[in-house]
């Protein structure tokens, strides 16, 4: 028997059918993650499962094959807000002169605190106190880490003070941003405030 039929036949190439499904679950589940980010940080009432599912465009049926239950759901949002927060941190610094990052960055970390707002008054408070994936501890020792190098390139080209704690200027932006909810306007002033207390002396 010739050698080239003594060799097996080649497995057939997987169906294309099969990466365009798992291609179409991934992005029912982004729109799914984004639907309800905006749900959390609209503030404009109760958080509702069918109302995610109707903005996103999918059936319920696919929301609960993606996510279990309402805190599944409101855990991977806030999983991507934290991790956009902190892409966005060395993103900018790339990009822009250290106070201008800071700027921008700024704005996204208000977007982040609408919401997180969202997830208390959704979850309850222990949601971001306890043992939980949304702990704030650890997302605030991520964010602390990601803006430390913007914090000192601006330092070092004296556009930002070189004294303070980043871990600080995280808990100010979050303790001007989080408690109520603001207008743009008024997100702007507190914004600037920040901004002009790390300016140097």
């Amino acid at each position: 028997m010739p050698a080239s039929q003594s060799r097996s036949e080649p497995s057939p190439p997987a169906p294309a059918g099969g990466r365009r499904q798992r291609s179409d679950a991934r992005r029912n589940r982004d729109r799914l993650v984004e639907a309800a980010r905006r749900a959390l940080s609209s503030g404009e009432g109760a958080f509702s499962l069918e109302g995610v599912a109707r903005e996103a465009g999918v059936g319920i049926g696919t929301l609960y094959r993606n996510f279990g239950n309402r805190e599944q759901l409101v855990e991977a949002v806030y999983a991507a807000e934290v991790e956009n927060l902190t892409a966005r941190a060395a993103e900018l610094a790339r990009r822009m002169p250290p106070r201008e990052a800071l700027r921008a960055w700024l704005i996204q970390f208000a977007a982040f605190a609408a919401t997180k707002r969202g997830v208390v008054e959704v979850l309850g408070f222990e949601a971001i106190t306890g043992p939980g994936p949304m702990n704030h501890t650890g997302s605030l020792e991520r964010v602390t880490a990601a803006i430390t190098p913007l914090l000192e390139a601006g330092a070092r080209d004296g556009s930002l003070r070189a004294d303070v704690d980043p871990q600080d200027v995280v808990m100010l932006v979050a303790g001007a941003l989080m408690p109520v909810r603001t207008d743009a306007a008024q997100t702007e002033r507190l914004l600037n405030l920040v901004l002009d207390a790390l300016r140097p002396a």
